[in-house]
């Protein structure tokens, strides 16, 4: 064998070992990509592929945003634990948006039935003035002549799951005088959500809610929001 055939054969080995190794590295990546992936987003994917068709009678809740599965389980009288149980859920914690939880037909004979609770009302407006949960407490007393009940675990965002706790109504829907709350980044909400009150419907369904601490303004100002994922409306 000559010289230039030992060297072109040396060349075809580097090249074919550095592509082995880019290869190597490239599989060894995408498999640790997906463990991470399945050890972030694994509870969450598994509780919403493996729900199936609920039985004959059940009801059926579709998930929205902030809600929790003890929220539910009290919203229908029940517990989350059965709630789990029934549902196959891998983790009771993580729940997702639109995700489907079945009901049993049975549910409301493990506890006194809630629907005869009248909503709590809360005594005053313990919010810092000049925040938006300010305003929407002090506004829907306005309006109603009634406070929200939360005082803590009460950030706007969190004001749908105290909604439940306390035996107020929540929905997707919005009507005049209901407490509107964006979830974190939903429609210029920031990492704490916000709050406002719904002064009036459109005829396109979108709101027009009155605000404080909204855009870097700290007074009062209407914006018009949309119903969507992320957004509730919550009333007693």
């Amino acid at each position: 064998m000559s010289g230039i055939q030992h060297l072109h054969l040396w060349q075809y080995f580097r090249q074919h070992r550095v592509v082995s190794i880019i290869v190597g590295h490239v599989v060894v990546m995408t498999a640790l990509g997906g463990v991470l992936l399945a050890y972030a987003f694994g509870p969450t994917l598994f509780n919403a592929s493996a729900q199936t068709a609920c039985a004959s009678g059940d009801q059926t809740h579709v998930v929205i945003s902030g809600e929790t599965l003890g929220g539910i389980a009290m919203r229908y009288n029940t517990t989350w634990q059965r709630l789990a149980n029934y549902n196959h859920l891998v983790d009771p914690n993580t729940i997702a948006v639109a995700q489907h939880i079945c009901i049993p037909s049975n549910a409301g004979t493990v506890q006194v039935n809630k629907a005869v609770v009248a909503p709590a009302r809360g005594q005053g407006n313990p919010y810092p003035y000049g925040q938006c949960t300010w305003w929407a407490d002090w506004r829907y007393f306005q309006l109603h002549g009634s406070y929200v009940p939360w005082t803590t675990n009460a950030n706007a965002y969190q004001w749908v799951a105290r909604a439940y706790d306390f035996n107020w109504h929540v929905s997707g829907q919005p009507s005049p005088g209901a407490i509107v709350v964006l979830q974190p980044w939903v429609e210029g909400a920031y990492g704490l959500g916000h709050v406002a009150v719904v002064e009036n419907v459109l005829g396109n369904g979108h709101v027009v809610a009155s605000n404080m601490n909204w855009g870097g303004y700290s007074g009062v100002t209407n914006v018009q929001f949309a119903p969507g994922p992320g957004v509730s409306f919550i009333t007693n």
